[in-house]
């Protein structure tokens, strides 16, 4: 069954550790050779998204849509890491930005958050519009075959995406993979709220005490920006923030309701998870090996390294593993040869 235990991913030297492998990538890749041209659609509900592309000279039929990580962007190494893989493999690549992380704050109250698979779901429905109809955006193509990766946040976006719609979703999205995981976004809340984890908890809470202070000048009768300014936790920051704001009834209400770990059972594509066991943000119940081992769709693999959103490899061509590994599961897939690695061949 689906549970690959013997993962073949081989850390370098200098990137075992839980942390180094989390920040050196982060802090030191560049990615070039891959150039994104932006566009900007509007939503139902009055507000903005922002899509990059990176389209192949001539037209392909497959593309992969990419969702980043908490307080990410189209621009984050990893993102365009996983974009450059696939276009040089033939695919277009849409990386799209969630509300408020594109560069421009958006125009409603709401921004984004671990389970706003409507967001997804809206991005799906431009692409396929334009696929049937080829006339209204400026990027036309007509895909017959679509792939969905997610990282860490996006990674719960499209797990839960995936499950939500079980047997119905649509024929065209082949297959799907998330990467670094929080599955269980209340045990993850846990998580990083450890001493070893101050450093991640306190930039994540500098970049939403920004986007929080943005907001009480946009609304200042629904917005209240002093409470975040003492805010320690994930726990604090959704039961101020995240859950009023997107209509939860509190921090615990938003992370039951929204974890993905509730939605692979209900999988019905094939769907890779990678989650690294020295992820410095994942608690066990995020490593659902047990679960895969039953399931016809779901594919875990736990690497013993990697980090969160790291899997650095050192070499001439400048791909990383997790980006040789998603492209290899998706085309074995396309291919109809079920879990087969093909990243050796393939490249």
């Amino acid at each position: 069954m689906p549970y690959i235990a013997d993962s073949d991913y081989i850390a370098p030297r200098g990137f075992r550790g839980a942390h180094a492998s989390t920040i050196l990538p982060g802090v030191f890749r560049r990615v070039g050779g891959l150039a994104y041209e932006r566009e900007r659609i509007d939503t139902d509900d009055g507000d903005f998204l922002d899509l990059d592309w990176a389209q192949q000279t001539e037209p392909a039929d497959r593309l992969v849509i990419i969702s980043h990580g908490l307080e990410g962007g189209s621009n984050r190494p990893y993102v365009r890491g996983m974009a450059r893989a696939f276009v040089r493999n033939g695919w277009d690549a849409l990386a799209w930005n969630y509300r408020s992380c594109s560069g421009e704050m958006n125009r409603n109250l709401r921004f984004y958050h671990s389970g706003a698979t409507e967001d997804l779901e809206r991005i799906l429905r431009h692409v396929l519009r334009e696929t049937k109809a080829g006339r209204n955006s400026p990027f036309p193509r007509r895909y017959s075959e679509v792939a969905l990766v997610g990282f860490s946040l996006g990674g719960n976006l499209t797990l839960k995406y995936v499950g939500e719609r079980g047997a119905k979703i649509r024929k065209i999205i082949r297959c799907a993979a998330a990467l670094s995981t929080p599955c269980d976004l209340a045990a993850c809340s846990v998580r990083l709220a450890q001493p070893e984890n101050r450093i991640y908890m306190l930039r994540f809470l500098v970049d939403l005490r920004r986007k929080i202070e943005a907001k009480a000048v946009q609304f200042p009768d629904q917005v209240d920006a002093g409470p975040i300014r003492t805010m320690k936790t994930f726990q604090e920051f959704d039961d101020v923030y995240t859950a009023p704001i997107h209509g939860f009834r509190d921090a615990r209400h938003y992370w039951a309701s929204q974890s993905s770990i509730n939605f692979i059972e209900t999988v019905r594509i094939p769907t890779l998870l990678i989650n690294a066991k020295n992820d410095p943000f994942l608690a066990p119940e995020c490593f659902p090996a047990e679960l895969a081992q039953k399931h016809r769709y779901f594919h875990f693999e736990s690497p013993e390294h990697g980090g969160h959103v790291g899997f650095t490899r050192i070499a001439r061509d400048g791909y990383f593993w997790s980006e040789l590994r998603v492209l290899g599961f998706v085309e074995a897939h396309l291919k109809g040869v079920g879990g087969t690695r093909l990243a050796d061949r393939v490249f």
